[in-house]
C-alpha cells in the first residue's frame, strides 16, 4: 500500500456510497415520473442540469477543502461578490467577450480564497471560524458596493445572457463547464501527487508535515481553488438568472456543504471524491425539483437534506471503523 492510498475496505465502501447516490437518483426520478410524466421532459432535464451545474462547480472546490480536514463557509458570499463584479462590468462595457467576466470571477474568487487560506494557515484560526467571519465580511462588502441597487437583465448584453442557454452539440455550456471542472479535479485528486498529498493532509496533518509535504502551500492552494470556483459559479449565476443584487448566493454555502457531505466526502477529511460531491449536487437538485412536481411543501427539502447529512456522517463512521478493523487484522498477521 502506498503512503497516500486508501485501504481496500475504505475504497469499496466509498464506491458503495456513490452507487447508493445513483440508486437514490434512479428511484427518485422513477417515482416522480410515475406521478407526473412531464418530470422527464426535455425542458425539465435541461433545467435540472443547469441548476446542478452551478452547485456542482462550487461543490468541487469545497470537496477539496473538506478533504484537507477544513471547511469553507464563505462560498455563497464569494459567489455573490463575483456575480456582482461580473454583472456590473459587462453592464458598463457591453462589448466585452464572455471570457473577460469569467476571468474576473475567477480572480475575485481566488483573492477571497487566498484571504481565507492565509488566515487559517498563518493565523492559526480554525477554518470554521475564519470562513464564517469572511462569509459576513464578503457579503458586507457586496452590500456596500451595491448600495441597494441591482443589475437587471435588460442592462446585460445579449451574448452574456445567451451563454447560459447556448450549447455545443446539444450540451449546455454551463453543464459542460461543470463536467470539465468536476472531472478535471477528480483526475487531479486521484492520479497526481498534489491530490494525494491533500488526502494525506486530511488523514493526518502532523504526519503529512513529517513526511515532507508542503502543507502550507497545499492548504493555500485548496482554499484558492475553492474561492476561484465559487467565483466562476458567480459568473454562471449572473448569466443564468440575469438579475443580480447584493443578496445573490445567500444560503448557497449550506447546499454546497450538504452536496459534499452527502456525496461521500468525510467531514473529518482524508477520504471521499470530487466526483461524489458532483453526484451529491445532482441529488439535492433533483430532490428540490421532485418536491415541487409532487406538490410537497418545500420546507421538507431542508428536513430531507438534514437527514441525508446525518446518514452520510454515520456512513463516515462506518468507513472509519471498517478501516481500523482491517488495519488491526493486517497488523496481527505481520
Amino acid at each position: 500500500m502506498t503512503p497516500f492510498s486508501v485501504p481496500r475496505p475504505g475504497r469499496s465502501l466509498l464506491k458503495t456510497r456513490e452507487l447508493g447516490i445513483l440508486l437514490a437518483l434512479i428511484l427518485l426520478v422513477g417515482y416522480t415520473t410515475a406521478s407526473n410524466h412531464r418530470f422527464l421532459s426535455g425542458q425539465s432535464i435541461r433545467d435540472n442540469l443547469l441548476n446542478t451545474a452551478i452547485l456542482a462547480v462550487m461543490a468541487a472546490g469545497e470537496a477539496v477543502v473538506v478533504i484537507t480536514r477544513n471547511i469553507d463557509l464563505s462560498v455563497g458570499s464569494v459567489l455573490g461578490i463575483s456575480a456582482w463584479s461580473a454583472a456590473t462590468l459587462v453592464s458598463d462595457h457591453r462589448g466585452l467577450p464572455m471570457i473577460v467576466p469569467i476571468l474576473l470571477g475567477l480572480l475575485v474568487g481566488a483573492a477571497c480564497g487566498l484571504v481565507n487560506g492565509v488566515l487559517v494557515r498563518y493565523g492559526k484560526v480554525p477554518a470554521l471560524v475564519v470562513t464564517l467571519g469572511t462569509l459576513y465580511m464578503y457579503r458586507g462588502i457586496t452590500y456596500q458596493w451595491a448600495g441597494g441597487k441591482q443589475v437587471n437583465a435588460d442592462k446585460l448584453p445579449a451574448h452574456f445572457l445567451g451563454f447560459a442557454n447556448s450549447d455545443i452539440l446539444g450540451i449546455p455550456w454551463l453543464v459542460l463547464i461543470a463536467v470539465v471542472v468536476v472531472g478535471g479535479i477528480s483526475v487531479l485528486m486521484r492520479n497526481y501527487r498534489a491530490g494525494r498529498e491533500l488526502y494525506a493532509m486530511g488523514s493526518s496533518p502532523q504526519a503529512a508535515e513529517l513526511a515532507g509535504i508542503k502543507v502550507a502551500r497545499n492548504l493555500l492552494g485548496a482554499f484558492i481553488l475553492s474561492g476561484a470556483l465559487a467565483g466562476l459559479a458567480g459568473v454562471l449565476f449572473a448569466a443564468r438568472f440575469g438579475t443580480v443584487d447584493a443578496a445573490a448566493g445567500t444560503g448557497y454555502e449550506l447546499n454546497v456543504v450538504a452536496a459534499v457531505v452527502v456525496g461521500g466526502v468525510a467531514v473529518f477529511g482524508g477520504s471521499g471524491t470530487v466526483w461524489g460531491a458532483g453526484l451529491g449536487a445532482l441529488l439535492l437538485t433533483v430532490i428540490g425539483s421532485a418536491l415541487a412536481v409532487l406538490d410537497i411543501n418545500q420546507f421538507w427539502q431542508q428536513a430531507i437534506v438534514g437527514f441525508l447529512i446525518i446518514l452520510a456522517i454515520c456512513a463516515d463512521r462506518l468507513v472509519a471503523v471498517r478501516i481500523a478493523r482491517s488495519l488491526r487484522k493486517r497488523d496481527a498477521h505481520v
